[in-house]
């Protein structure tokens, strides 16, 4: 577990990485409160709309601007940083709008697109949008502010190219030379009902007028037109953003539970990271049920009740409950402990750290200093 801090120690950019459901948004928030209370200037940037990590934190809200954890809150909870935390929620709305603001070449085309009917849905639901703007809200993080330590909570995905491939995804479906060449001559038209028959290409665009109708077709023609004159500047914004992620400042940690699921999947992360030339800084196995008894035979039905009855309670069905009870735990701890070793065999010699489920949900600061230990 000492690795991993050390291997942190060092960088200046955490992105956890895994599917959903491991905790992941805990792990980035305890990694960030451990720099904090280390001595530095720490930032957690979370994908999760819930308000777990704002209420673990103390914080009414989260937002798209950082907010910091107030002193009084770290008093309450008997921690005395010497450094500074603060947390923030991706919007991936207002992401977006301002990078369209940065890279429209004037504000009329800038109003142009974010009055688009289309762009306002598409801008909060179109796939890859998350992880698009996660990419490009990290990179703004990084260059433009003095934070020590800047950790990205990534949204969990259904498959490990996802967070990787969004970004040309995006940039491929905002170029699409094809769909503008198809649908200019209706952006002229005005109304796309009256004229598609009668353009180039036409036959093809009323066939997708019928099923979308017009104006959704007009709407992303102009959508596709007004993005053209911009794309070079995303294009580079993207290119950056990548160049970014493969710097040594950077640290990818592979967070996994010991379900099959989650670790095939952060196996098949790791795989992929080390393919594209990515910093790896280490794995977090979450939520591992802890082995209580090691080697040794557990105790017997009889023991327990003896050793009840030495301490002057308790009964031969408690003792009997209390067996099975172990034996369970251990049973459980077992299959744990098969399966991360199937995980940390994938990624030999590379820092890590195991988290045991803990007593309870994490839902304070003093929870999250907890998991930071033990981190």
């Amino acid at each position: 577990m000492a690795a991993l801090t050390e291997a942190l120690a060092s960088r200046r950019i955490a992105v956890c990485v895994g599917s959903g459901g491991v905790g992941k948004t805990t792990v980035a928030a305890a990694i960030a409160l451990e720099r904090a209370l280390a001595g530095g200037r720490a930032l957690v940037c979370t994908i999760d709309p819930a308000r777990r990590l704002a209420n673990a934190l103390g914080l009414s809200t989260l937002g798209n601007v950082e907010s910091a954890v107030p002193a009084e809150r770290f008093a309450a909870a008997g921690l005395r940083p010497r450094g500074e935390l603060s947390a923030m929620m991706l919007d991936v709305k207002r992401t977006w709008d301002d990078l369209v603001a940065r890279h429209a070449p004037d504000e009329a085309a800038r109003d142009r697109i974010l009055a688009n009917r289309l762009y306002q849905q598409m801008s909060a639901v179109l796939a890859g949008s998350q992880e698009y703007m996660a990419m490009e809200k990290l990179y703004e993080l990084a260059t433009d502010r003095d934070y020590d330590l800047v950790v990205l909570d990534t949204p969990p995905t259904a498959h490990a190219l996802d967070f990787l491939e969004a970004p040309t995804r995006m940039l491929d479906f905002l170029g699409n030379e094809s769909a503008r060449l198809l649908l200019a001559p209706a952006i002229g038209a005005g109304r796309v009902s009256l004229r598609l028959a009668q353009l180039s290409g036409g036959y093809l665009a009323k066939v997708l007028a019928r099923f979308t109708g017009a104006q959704v077709l007009a709407d992303l023609g102009e959508l596709l037109a007004s993005f053209h004159g911009m794309y070079e500047g995303f294009k580079r914004r993207a290119a950056a953003v990548r160049a970014l992620l493969g710097q040594p400042e950077v640290g990818f940690v592979v967070v996994s539970s010991p379900a099959m699921a989650s670790i095939d999947e952060a196996r098949a992360f790791h795989e992929r990271l080390r393919a594209e030339g990515m910093p790896l800084a280490g794995l977090v196995a979450n939520r591992v049920t802890p082995d209580l008894w090691g080697d040794a035979p557990l105790p017997s039905p009889g023991d327990l009740a003896s050793a009840l009855g030495a301490a002057g309670g308790g009964d031969g069905d408690l003792a009997r409950r209390l067996a099975e009870g172990l034996a369970e735990h251990q049973a459980l701890a077992r299959a744990d402990a098969v399966a991360l070793e199937r995980l940390f065999s994938a990624a030999p010699g590379l820092p890590r750290a195991v988290v045991p489920r803990l007593e309870e949900d994490v839902h304070d600061l003093a929870g999250l200093a907890r998991m930071a230990e033990r981190i």
